[in-house]
């Protein structure tokens, strides 16, 4: 994971209709831990990690750095989207020198199904594109995830390439228009 590049950060809070996409806090700990914990989140991420390993790794303010953004409904973290530079010895690019722009996201379960990925992902690409104007975004997710492939083509991103990474095949785009609605 490499520096997101110059960037004023952290940006002034991002609003939508229904969620702030913010700074980590203190307040966040406990969410995060969740999330990094879940089995039901961590199932096309290879696996949930150990809570007490968590507990004891994350620090007071989590995901503190350029990129990470907190998803908050109604002043509470539900999830998290991230902005990172691919790694350059990863399989899938689409600039020769590597080093695309690459969008994740994770939620808490209880936040699934009512359309906040696609909410906020689309807030952190537009704060993005204002950010870095013409740079592509890449996203990586596992065929298997058919929600997630769901929201990437619903966002813009068209499939590029399939390969196998983590022992599982994935799904590779790159933003390629304004998101859809619906």
């Amino acid at each position: 994971m490499a520096d997101l590049g110059p960037v004023v950060w952290p940006p002034v809070p991002l609003r939508t209709e229904r969620l702030v996409l913010r700074e980590p806090e203190a307040r966040d700990r406990v969410a995060y831990i969740d999330l990094f914990s879940s089995s039901e989140v961590r199932t096309y991420l290879g696996g949930p990690r150990p809570r007490a390993e968590l507990e004891s790794a994350v620090p007071e303010v989590p995901g503190r750095r350029p990129g990470v953004f907190v998803v908050d409904h109604e002043g509470a973290m539900i999830g998290i989207v991230t902005l990172d530079r691919r790694d350059a010895e990863r399989p899938g690019h689409v600039r020769p020198d590597a080093g695309e722009a690459e969008l994740s996201y994770m939620f808490l379960p209880k936040a699934w199904g009512r359309g906040y990925a696609l909410e906020a992902c689309a807030a952190a690409l537009g704060w993005f594109a204002d950010a870095f104007p013409g740079e592509p975004v890449v996203l990586c997710t596992q065929v298997a995830n058919d929600r997630s492939v769901h929201v990437a083509e619903k966002l813009g991103f068209t499939e590029v390439e399939r390969f196998e990474e983590f022992g599982a095949e994935q799904w590779f785009g790159v933003r390629s228009s304004v998101p859809r609605s619906g």
